[in-house]
């Protein structure tokens, strides 16, 4: 790993270098072929490409290369806000070349996820309708009370489940704070029982769970006009209200020609969100679409229960300063992994 850093540093500062020029230049003992097995390897994790053929191959930093990039969260947000050098702006070649033309998975990482979508096959297949509502149903409430409680909702897990079993409304919570979560448990029963609806997805089908999440709750409803700013990130959401519709449209442009399931849900939870397409309510929305997404196709989905409400805000941003997939692929695997083993 140590010299696949160093190869990548170098090409920063030496673009379209030779592997010669590169062995030369890391000023290390390996031999070219030792270089060149790395090189091989970083292709293959794209973050390297290469032009012209034989002696005459040069490579540079892919395209792909801030997407993929390994980077220590933990020393990222040792920095404060104004001291991290990010990319302010929103990047519409994310939308427009990089997203289109590569495959966010690894192909180890394909392998995982299909396992696990094998076991879900044949877990749901041995229950009985009865059962597998049941299962869905305590599924909901985890999300319902995940997702809420990400966006600053104070209710327990057992207070949620009493809320939306029992309306019973936890002492001393706000009135908001249980409308959120009855708004939660209603978009994820509209998606399960039509789950087909979001597919093909619009924007207006986007809007349509978006106003599912914040009715009552003094939110406006549809594609903001008004800029609006993100805690804890000096990155700058689009602040125009055809540019926002643009950005939307390719990604549901995008989503829609992926094959993937998995891709198609990644790319519904990270760019919803760094869209900010409405005042309030992109993260919540980007969860459910994701989730809408992976129960059209018959998949298993995700509650995000055991996720750490900081560790997903802190991977969201990475992605919102840097363009950069890994912290947040990361918690999509594991939580995929844990709804499989846990509901079904």
């Amino acid at each position: 790993m140590e010299i696949e850093n160093l190869i990548l540093e170098f090409l920063e500062y030496h673009p379209n270098s030779a592997s010669e020029t590169i062995r030369q230049g890391l000023q290390v003992k390996k031999s070219i072929a030792t270089i060149k097995r790395v090189l091989s390897k970083l292709l293959l994790k794209q973050l390297i490409s290469t032009s012209g053929k034989g002696k005459a191959t040069r490579y540079n930093l892919s395209i792909y290369y801030n997407l993929f990039r390994e980077i220590i969260i933990q020393n990222y947000y040792e920095k404060e806000i104004d001291d991290r050098i990010i990319i302010k702006n929103f990047n519409f070649s994310l939308l427009r070349e990089i997203l289109p033309k590569t495959q966010l998975f690894t192909a180890n990482e394909l392998i995982k996820l299909a396992a696990f979508q094998k076991v879900f096959e044949k877990n749901i297949s041995e229950l009985s309708p009865f059962e597998k509502q049941k299962e869905l149903e305590r599924l909901a409430i985890d999300l319902s009370w995940k997702s809420s409680q990400i966006e600053g909702n104070t209710y327990s897990l057992l207070e949620t489940e009493r809320l939306l079993k029992e309306h019973e409304v936890a002492t001393g919570k706000s009135k908001e704070e249980a409308i959120m979560l009855l708004n939660h448990k209603k978009a994820i029963d509209f998606i399960i029982e039509t789950p087909d609806y979001l597919f093909p997805l619009s924007i207006s089908k986007i809007e349509d769970i978006h106003s599912i999440l914040i009715k009552e709750l003094a939110v406006d409803r549809n594609i903001r006009k008004r800029r609006v700013g993100i805690s804890g990130t000096n990155y700058r959401p689009l602040d125009n209200e055809f540019q926002i519709k643009e950005a939307l449209s390719l990604t549901t442009d995008l989503i829609n020609m992926k094959e993937n399931v998995f891709e198609q849900a990644l790319i519904a939870l990270i760019l919803i969100s760094y869209i900010q397409p409405f005042v309030d309510g992109n993260k919540r929305t980007a969860r459910i679409v994701s989730n809408a997404l992976l129960i059209n196709h018959n998949y298993c989905p995700i509650s995000f229960r055991t996720v750490d409400s900081v560790d997903y805000k802190k991977a969201l941003l990475l992605f919102y300063e840097q363009n950069n997939i890994t912290a947040f692929k990361k918690i999509f695997i594991e939580q995929y992994e844990f709804a499989v083993k846990t509901y079904f």
